[in-house]
């Protein structure tokens, strides 16, 4: 169900890790994520792709080992989306293999690449292969101050998922209220916290059965859609994306008129974003 709009903060903690700057031409990394942001907002999937490949051959071309990355995360996450799994794999291998470089020793991107390219792995059916990977960015986040509590708290629900996928429901559970927990103190993360609802709601649904989970799943369901109510008048596009994200699960597990609505108001957001 976590299946985020933005990658997360894609270069933060690389600030400083590509020395010698004297041999590279450094592409500009946040107005093409803003640029990227924009396309998304719009649904336009084929200029986004477009818009990527372009920066990554000028971020090669300039010999920018950190745009690379950059690039190499953003594509991995669009393929995902696009489910174009022979390239989300050929640019996970590409940006584990610059993730080798010492210019990234140390920093926060190693983490961050290793979660974008494990949520595809396991979206993709390479669940092992996901797991190790998780387990590596959770060495990295856990083990530094400069993780943000979002970016901690996607992980703890990207891996669950994986867990869920390899039946080993008690971890899943585990990490599920882990991204609660770090979650509750943040001041804008009801996103969040609705997405790790319906997450739990799904594994109680593969644990005991929607009959035998029934309440336990309703309580879920009821608990994403009050924090999902919190702002219902937000226009961002990624509370967009995550209404629209929403809206099957509360489908799946009939409650239609919440559906509805998540629909609608990402359709209004989406229409307000085409006509500027």
């Amino acid at each position: 169900m976590n299946d985020h709009y933005k990658q997360e903060n894609i270069f933060a903690g690389a600030e400083g890790c590509c020395r010698d700057t004297s041999k590279s031409n450094p592409v500009p990394q946040l107005r093409i994520i803003e640029k990227m942001d924009e396309y998304m907002s719009r649904r336009d999937y084929a200029g986004a792709e477009r818009h990527l490949l372009y920066w990554l051959e000028e971020a090669r071309l300039g010999h920018d080992l950190r745009g690379e990355l950059v690039l190499r995360n953003e594509l991995i996450g669009h393929y995902r989306k696009t489910a174009d799994q022979e390239k989300a794999l050929e640019n996970i291998d590409a940006a584990l293999t610059l993730l080798e470089n010492p210019e990234f020793e140390g920093t926060q991107i190693i983490g961050t690449t290793c979660i974008n390219a494990a949520t595809a792995c396991n979206a993709f059916g390479y669940h092992n292969r996901a797991l190790h990977l998780f387990e590596r960015a959770r060495a990295v986040y856990e083990g530094s101050s400069l993780t943000d509590p979002q970016q901690l708290a996607g992980l703890y629900n990207n891996m669950g998922l994986t867990c869920a996928s390899l039946e080993d429901y008690d971890r899943a559970d585990a990490l599920y209220h882990a991204a609660l927990r770090t979650l509750q103190p943040v001041p804008d993360g009801n996103l969040e916290q609705a997405i790790t609802y319906l997450n739990m709601a799904d594994l109680v649904n593969a644990k005991t059965g929607s009959v035998d989970g029934e309440r336990e799943i309703q309580d879920c369901l009821d608990q994403a859609m009050e924090l999902l109510d919190q702002d219902p008048e937000r226009q961002d596009g990624y509370y967009a994306f995550v209404c629209e994200k929403c809206a099957p699960a509360f489908s799946y597990y009939g409650y239609f008129a919440a559906a509805n609505l998540l629909n609608r108001r990402a359709q209004r957001i989406y229409t307000r974003q085409q006509n500027r």
